[in-house]
């Protein structure tokens, strides 16, 4: 399938050996986005103007346009970058490019999703039972689609292209074009409660699907996704909202951003976070990606809010961590999402096609993980590599993001299956913050070398009050680091090998790119997003693997500012 030649036909060449002056670029940063529910979702499939000719439907908008206000929320400065974009409408010819594309980069797809609020940015609302505010993460998804093509010469054409992912509560607002969806997830709590009430009475869901986190590829199918709302198929070529994927039917809950593929088998393991009874299943779907063959009850009794979670070839890993959804919360005047330290933190070890009686759960140290880097088997025992906080910020920090805690650090636990161990340890050093992991794909599930993660710089974070990313970090998972002293290698830090920015330079959205016919596992490069917040100029660098402290070997100058933005995917296509 050859994308469309008005993509194509305009856009110059850019040939391995041409060589180009170096220019300053940068970065990037983000975060990652778990939203859930506190009443049931349903699917929104009435006719947006049906509805409003409804005479309940009109009732109920008076009510909210009467008592309650839209405002704009406050943007700092330090936050210019996260601030939304038009949608292009078309693909653009990249037109600058300093370095070169390196031989064997395969054609393909460089595509990031992010949260891209319409009307402008985020919105709060106010009424006589005060405030609520839209959490950071936020806001409508938007992809950002950056096209590889490789001439018969062996010149490269790209191009970019932008665009919202459609969803019906996307369409609804386009539609009004004016907000519709009263902010529910934090606030003060009564007006939390009303604008759950007032959206679950007009829309039949708590809030909007944003579909705004990750991007995904199943059986040569696309599809966007966050943890609110089941994805959305995607024409990967124009980026164009299809359907939404529910599993031929079988699937009719939340889908969470991180499913994993089985190692050997091709299958989908899926996972839906709910904030009501089951609050967490477990899916398989075949690989053929037409079935739902196998689906579990995991009979959690909280709501979790679990974002990631663990394959190998046997077992799946279930992340049961005290960030907890609660809508009973807000009738004692508290939160609707809570890191609560003090309670139980487990990891639940489920045979593949098991269930929630065939799960071994292992106790560990309470915890925030949003993202898990890889987890394979080793003798006896399960391993996760993950990325680790000591508290959560999601929703936000209540008084400003000004505590180290809120950062991970990367993790590892061992749980022994036969014995019932656990082991747990950090595996980088104490200042060395860092998230989005990433690694070669072909090592999801078995035992690796080498990750990738964005390392979070504390005081641009601090200023902003929303992570950003300064630098990037290569994990060398069985060399000790040798900057500490010698000893027992069991305690050691690992090695770690960092590719920084320039000053007020972030990264978001990375990804790795396995070399076409390459035989070891960092035979690739990473490709991020990045963005100069000195200068306003958003790029797109290319990073050898092997050389990976150096010079990036590509920086593609974008036409448009890039929004910081979520989690990046390379997909190799014929174009």
């Amino acid at each position: 399938m050859a994308l469309a030649a008005s993509y194509m036909t305009l856009a110059p060449k850019y040939c391995c050996v041409q060589k180009r002056p170096f220019i300053i670029t940068s970065g990037l940063s983000s975060a990652f986005k778990p939203i859930l529910r506190a009443l049931p979702q349903i699917p929104l499939q009435i006719d947006a103007s049906k509805t409003f000719t409804d005479i309940k439907s009109k009732f109920l908008n008076a009510v909210v346009d009467s008592a309650f206000e839209f405002v704009d929320q406050l943007v700092l400065p330090s936050q210019s970058n996260f601030a939304p974009v038009e949608e292009l409408g078309e693909a653009v010819a990249i037109t600058n490019i300093e370095g070169d594309i390196p031989d064997h980069f395969p054609e393909g797809v460089f595509i990031r999703n992010g949260p891209n609020p319409l009307f402008g940015g985020l919105k709060s609302s106010k009424s006589i039972l005060g405030r609520t505010n839209s959490v950071w993460v936020e806001g409508e998804g938007m992809l950002h689609a950056l096209y590889f093509k490789r001439e018969s010469d062996g010149c490269y054409t790209i191009v970019y292209n932008n665009r919202y992912v459609e969803t019906e509560t996307y369409k609804l607002e386009k539609q009004s074009a004016k907000p519709l969806f009263l902010p529910a997830v934090k606030g003060d709590s009564l007006a939390v409660l009303s604008s759950m009430l007032l959206n679950g009475l007009r829309f039949g869901q708590l809030n909007k699907d944003y579909s705004n986190t990750n991007v995904f590829e199943h059986s040569g199918k696309f599809y966007s996704v966050s943890e609110n709302h089941m994805p959305q198929e995607i024409d990967i070529y124009t980026l164009s909202t299809l359907k939404y994927w529910d599993v031929n039917g079988a699937w009719n809950r939340p889908f969470a951003s991180h499913p994993k593929k089985v190692p050997g088998t091709g299958e989908l393991v899926i996972f839906g976070v709910d904030a009501t009874k089951p609050y967490l299943e477990i899916g398989i779907v075949s690989a053929d990606g037409k079935e739902l063959v196998h689906k579990e009850d995991i009979k959690l009794d909280r709501c979790s809010l679990c974002h990631d979670i663990g394959i190998t070839s046997r077992y799946i890993a279930i992340l049961d961590l005290p960030l907890i959804v609660d809508s009973n919360r807000l009738l004692k005047r508290g939160p609707l999402i809570k890191y609560e330290k003090e309670k139980y933190a487990r990891i639940g070890i489920m045979p593949l096609y098991g269930d929630e009686k065939s799960t071994q759960w292992f106790e560990v140290e309470p915890n925030s993980t949003f993202h898990i880097i890889n987890s394979f088997e080793d003798g006896h025992e399960v391993v996760l590599w993950g990325c680790r906080a000591l508290d959560s910020i999601i929703p936000g920090p209540e008084d400003g993001l000004n505590e180290s805690t809120m950062f991970s650090r990367c993790y590892e636990w061992r749980l022994n299956i036969k014995s019932g161990e656990v082991k747990e340890k950090y595996i980088t050093g104490p200042e060395q913050f860092m998230d989005f992991p990433v690694i070669n794909a072909s090592f999801t599930g078995i035992k690796n070398r080498y990750g990738y993660t964005q390392v979070v710089d504390p005081a641009a974070s601090y200023a902003a009050d929303i992570p950003k990313y300064g630098a990037l970090v290569k994990l060398y998972f069985r060399e000790p680091c040798s900057e500490f002293p010698k000893g027992d290698t069991q305690q050691k830090p690992i090695r770690v090998e960092y590719h920084r920015f320039e000053r007020n330079v972030f990264c978001t959205g990375s990804a790795f790119v396995p070399k076409e016919g390459g035989i070891e596992e960092d035979d690739g490069w990473i490709i991020t997003f990045v963005h100069n917040e000195d200068t306003g100029i958003s790029q797109v660098h290319i990073i050898d693997s092997k050389k990976f402290s150096g010079e990036a070997v590509a920086k593609i100058t974008m036409p448009f500012r890039v929004p910081y933005g979520f989690h990046g995917a390379f997909m190799p296509l014929s174009l």
